[in-house]
């Protein structure tokens, strides 16, 4: 997973205009849950995965295709940083009739991904 886009605003609004595909936006995401894939052994390595994931998904899962993982990402995002993508970003949402589950999913990864970032900086800044 080394080809990814680095990890910022810009990257984030690829992910709502649709700019960066589906398998790369899942990579971003396994890539901050600690997974990592290990061609040597053609398996996933989740010894850096918390156990919250691990234990239910041994394998990366498809935020983007699937709800059940998508639904635990955003319950996994603390409630002070839930409206990242309007605060940080302006991100006013999808228009009615333009957005379906697919757009649903990746704003919810985007604000996912900005709540990330977010607390890295705070951890980084202590």
């Amino acid at each position: 997973m080394s080809n990814l886009p680095p990890l910022n605003n810009e990257t984030i609004w690829d992910i709502i205009n649709d700019k960066i595909d589906d398998a790369m936006v899942n990579q971003l995401v396994w890539d901050c849950l600690g997974y990592s894939y290990d061609n040597s052994s053609q398996q996933w390595d989740i010894n850096n995965v918390a156990s919250e994931w691990r234990e239910e998904y041994p394998e990366p899962p498809n935020f983007i295709e699937n709800r059940p993982p998508t639904v635990k990402l955003t319950r996994s995002i603390p409630p002070e940083n839930k409206q990242l993508l309007k605060e940080e970003l302006g991100f006013k949402g999808y228009k009615v009739g333009e957005f379906g589950p697919r757009q649903t999913r990746r704003a919810t990864v985007a604000n996912w991904l900005l709540s990330y970032m977010k607390q890295k900086r705070e951890t980084s800044d202590r």
